[in-house]
């Protein structure tokens, strides 16, 4: 009788993991089902690649390589910073993150959630890239490098939601997108996605190392060989202290507002 009721209590304990793969789920499918966020997170990248990497630097090898890099990245950059700054600022103003708060869920549950969500988004985005860079570009990689470039990409998401959590945790809900966006494509501007910075103005080059998506392209384009052959280790180290100071600010500001 009592190795029954152990065994009952065994099943019906709540397991942890379920609780954030339901969540992660249930976020993937929230955010897919609005089409405001989905499409242009999914379309804008591939969009932008096709129109500046292939077909008006049609023939141009190095362009093709080099702006599927740097396309990679800057699709890391939506579902990362929309996601959290965005999606963040509208749950806490509507008072979605004080129930998540005292609802009997995992402690984090809700931010991996969102985090995953935006892993998959990028994921998805890099493939679609890299079919594109392999059928229409000529792009030829190792499948080391094809692996490893789409792990860098998936992975990339960090430091960017951390910033778009530090937006939500202080910007309201009618305010979060402009201010994504004041951040969004100029931070690709001027990290050097869009175009290589030798063809920038030099004061442009000088400040790039300034934004995370710099030393993520600067990883993203040294494991296709197209890199400026500097040490790697100084731009995660960057990418991990960047997300570090986001995060512990956004923390901070998170804590005041509930």
């Amino acid at each position: 009788m009592n190795a029954l009721i152990a065994t009952n209590d065994i099943r019906s304990a709540p397991n942890p993991m379920l609780a954030y793969a339901l969540e992660s789920k249930y976020e993937f499918l929230r955010v897919l089902r609005t089409p405001a966020f989905a499409f242009p997170t999914l379309l804008f990248p591939p969009m932008f690649y096709l129109l500046f990497g292939l077909l008006l630097n049609r023939g141009s090898d190095n362009a093709a390589h080099y702006l599927f890099a740097t396309y990679s990245v800057f699709g890391v950059m939506a579902p990362a910073l929309f996601g959290f700054g965005v999606g963040v600022a509208i749950e806490r103003e509507r008072g979605w993150l004080a129930l998540k708060r005292v609802a009997p869920m995992p402690p984090g549950a809700y931010l991996l959630a969102k985090m995953a969500m935006a892993a998959l988004f990028a994921l998805i985005i890099y493939l679609v890239l890299a079919t594109m860079a392999a059928t229409l570009g000529g792009v030829r990689l190792a499948v080391g490098q094809w692996l490893l470039l789409g792990t860098i990409a998936t992975c990339g998401v960090l430091p960017f939601c951390a910033l778009g959590l530090m937006i939500g945790s202080r910007a309201n809900a009618s305010g979060a997108p402009a201010l994504v966006n004041l951040i969004y494509l100029p931070m690709a501007f001027l990290s050097g996605l869009w175009m290589p910075l030798t063809l920038l103005p030099d004061f442009i080059a000088r400040i790039a190392p300034l934004w995370p998506a710099y030393h993520l392209a600067q990883l993203a384009l040294a494991t296709i060989g197209r890199g400026d052959g500097s040490a790697l280790l100084p731009h995660v180290a960057a990418l991990l202290g960047f997300s570090a100071i986001c995060f512990a600010i956004a923390r901070r500001w998170l804590a005041r507002a509930l």
